[in-house]
């Protein structure tokens, strides 16, 4: 996992591969969709749709573990062991680390934002998040980037990286198919509320530890330590989601800046709870410097990773 760290670090995931071969989270994405269309059809109870949903998400994610115990066993066989094997299995886990993607995404939010180019902010932050642009001041573009930010720092690469540093190719797959599955049927939506039902929450059950290990590593490094942790154990649970309140409070403590709160999808307004309520909006530098907590606890992670392999 250190060697898929490192590599994602310095290469992403190159944008001549990306036009040639596509992404392995977009071949997870047809695969999803396809079992989608098939099994979820809307003449069918709500009661036999969530059936169909398990077993759906319980095929995609066998079908990953399979393909990673596969991969893994082969290399077992043909290296024994040694720095080759390692450098292989690391390489072959560095497309589900996105380590430097998820930098590059946010830093593109605060260039124009701190230059004052709020119109290119407002289309660089619609590329990460889900909530209209149009009606984004300062404050809701660095909001909705330093948001993201967080959630993401576990979805994308503590969680994988903690999965696969347990079990490997297996690890590390099984929870690319869990995470994906929930981003595209795991919400409530007409079509998949019956449906995504399991992918929900299997997605809440493998993201119950790195999201807690996320926000403890934002407070490790934060500026603020005490603002941080403070703000992380009284209001990570007042998110909706049970998971992504804790990197999202430890983050906003560690800032001195509310996030979360109303937001407005698709023309209507949510009405979310603030994360450290009583401070202030932030402001594009507020992205700079979450930028450099973030930075700061994965090389923290990749550090802890690398002790305990060499212990």
């Amino acid at each position: 996992m250190v060697v898929a760290m490192a590599v994602d670090a310095l290469l992403g995931w190159p944008s001549k591969l990306l036009a040639r071969i596509g992404h392995p989270v977009t071949w997870l994405g047809r695969l999803i969709a396809a079992v989608d269309t098939g099994w979820n059809r809307e003449a069918d109870p709500p009661a036999l749709r969530r059936a169909a949903g398990v077993a759906g998400a319980l095929l995609v994610i066998a079908l990953a573990v399979a393909l990673g115990w596969l991969l893994q066993s082969l290399l077992r066989f043909l290296l024994p062991g040694g720095w080759i094997g390692i450098v292989l299995v690391g390489t072959l886990a560095w497309p589900l680390v996105a380590l430097r993607s998820l930098h590059d995404h946010v830093a593109v939010v605060a260039n124009p934002l701190l230059g004052g180019d709020i119109a290119a902010a407002r289309d660089a932050v619609s590329r990460i998040v889900g909530r209209d642009p149009a009606a984004l001041d300062e404050a809701g573009i660095a909001r909705a980037a330093i948001e993201s930010l967080a959630e993401n720092a576990s979805d994308g690469i503590v969680a994988p990286v903690f999965w696969g540093a347990l079990f490997g190719l297996p690890g590390i797959l099984g929870y690319k198919a869990i995470n994906t599955l929930d981003s595209m049927i795991g919400h409530r939506s007409e079509r998949h509320e019956a449906f995504g039902w399991a992918a929900a929450r299997i997605d809440d059950v493998a993201n119950f530890i790195p999201a807690r290990l996320t926000g403890f590593l934002f407070v490790l490094l934060a500026q603020q330590r005490s603002e941080a942790l403070s703000c992380m154990t009284r209001d990570a649970r007042r998110h909706r989601s049970p998971n992504a309140g804790w990197p999202e409070a430890a983050m906003a403590g560690a800032l001195g800046v509310r996030l979360s709160g109303p937001r407005i999808y698709h023309g209507s307004t949510t009405d979310e709870p603030w994360l450290n309520e009583g401070a202030r909006d932030p402001l594009a530098a507020d992205i700079v410097e979450g930028l450099t907590v973030y930075r700061r606890a994965m090389l923290l992670l990749a550090g802890v990773l690398a002790i305990l392999a060499f212990a």
